[in-house]
């Protein structure tokens, strides 16, 4: 997906945009600002601050006093904007899955709501930052975020003078990565109507058993992405001559080159290799297979992504829907950075919803710039999960 050419003007940027989606605003003025602050995102040029977007919109003081407390002290609610946005990218993109997956910001100092230590992957290496697990509806054509999740670490929720300065809500506590990443996926999936979407959860490490158990009782197929070093079991009677003792994800894999089978990548396009094989998970209760997927270039077995999903989806229908993280990975880098879901230099927990809010918004009419209606409805390109793989 290559970026859009906005058109030059205020009036043409804001056609592009779904205004209806901020219905849900209680005042006339809220809802003039929030289309407003969109075409600010998409017309900056650097680091989408609320004073270069200010600047896009006059500059001058008052307008800037102005986007800053629309953004950080006013009182509108993100989550219907949020419902709306994830029902009209439903019907623009005929998804195949919600992708979710973590983001690390770095930040300078401790002041940002939510800083903390943090593992990025990206970077290889922990770094002091804002994380945050986003739920993004995907499609091969594309994918847009629909909902998000800011990590709160238990120093930020004991500590009452931090709460009060950054304005974390009484309701919040701290959570579990996996908490973080059921919560932000399930509220997206109550936006949809229909049979619930399967998830992909791109997010190595967490446990794959407490978050099976999740989104089993809530009747959501699960893909999920796990670590080579996670340790599975064989059953001997579905592959004779492997043990049942636990090996590593990776040990498995390279065990069984019979299995390997030519497929290309969904999002690159490029030549690979893959494979699968029915798993248990040690510790799991009876009857609880698991499939095991893997796919990586032709040349660098050591650059496999590996997936676990439910053992009764089929080698080609997972591979299909695991490729979508691909895509994920690819809109991220093409319109992150132009609608600034990574740029929020405030301190406050609202600011951060609001703003992360409306750049989502702005991603979402960067898509539509590019496909328009071309994309055919979800119930054309729903997946046969338990089909021939």
């Amino acid at each position: 997906m290559h970026s859009p050419s906005i058109g030059p003007t205020f009036h043409e940027t804001l056609a592009g945009i779904p205004l209806d989606l901020f219905d849900s605003l209680p005042r006339n003025d809220q809802r003039l600002k929030a289309g407003e602050y969109v075409v600010g995102l998409l017309g900056a040029h650097g680091r989408k601050t609320l004073r270069n977007v200010a600047d896009q919109l006059g500059g001058q003081a008052a307008r800037k006093q102005s986007v800053h407390h629309f953004i950080s002290e006013s009182s509108w609610e993100w989550e219907p904007v949020r419902r709306g946005l994830a029902r009209r990218t439903d019907e623009l993109l005929g998804p195949r899955a919600l992708v979710v997956r973590p983001t690390v910001v770095p930040k300078a100092g401790g002041h940002s709501v939510g800083v903390a230590e943090y593992f990025a992957p990206q970077l290889g290496r922990t770094v002091t930052g804002q994380q945050s697990f986003g739920a993004w509806l995907a499609s091969p054509a594309a994918g847009v975020p629909v909902n998000w999740q800011l990590v709160l670490p238990a120093d930020w929720i004991e500590d009452r003078s931090r709460r009060l300065r950054a304005h974390i809500p009484a309701t919040s506590r701290a959570l579990s990565p996996e908490e973080n990443a059921g919560d932000v996926a399930l509220r997206a999936a109550r936006s949809l109507s229909g049979a619930p979407l399967p998830v992909v959860l791109d997010a190595p490490g967490l446990d794959p058993l407490r978050m099976g158990r999740l989104f089993g009782e809530a009747g959501i197929p699960l893909i999920q992405r796990v670590e080579r070093r996670l340790r599975l079991r064989v059953d001997p009677l579905v592959l004779p001559g492997h043990g049942d003792l636990p090996l590593t994800a990776a040990g498995l894999i390279g065990s069984m080159r019979h299995l390997w089978r030519p497929r290309a990548r969904l999002a690159t396009g490029g030549r690979g290799l893959s494979m699968a094989v029915p798993v248990m998970l040690p510790g799991a209760p009876a009857g609880g297979p698991r499939l095991l997927v893997a796919q990586w270039p032709e040349s660098d077995l050591s650059a496999a992504r590996l997936w676990l999903a439910d053992g009764r989806m089929r080698h080609g229908p997972v591979l299909s829907l695991a490729g979508l993280a691909e895509v994920v990975d690819r809109d991220d880098g093409l319109v992150a950075t132009r609608v600034g879901l990574r740029d929020f230099a405030g301190r406050s927990f609202q600011g951060w919803h609001r703003h992360i809010t409306l750049a989502s918004v702005a991603h979402l009419a960067c898509v539509r710039a590019v496909l328009g209606d071309a994309v055919p409805h979800r119930t054309a390109m729903r997946p046969l999960l338990l089909g021939a793989g």
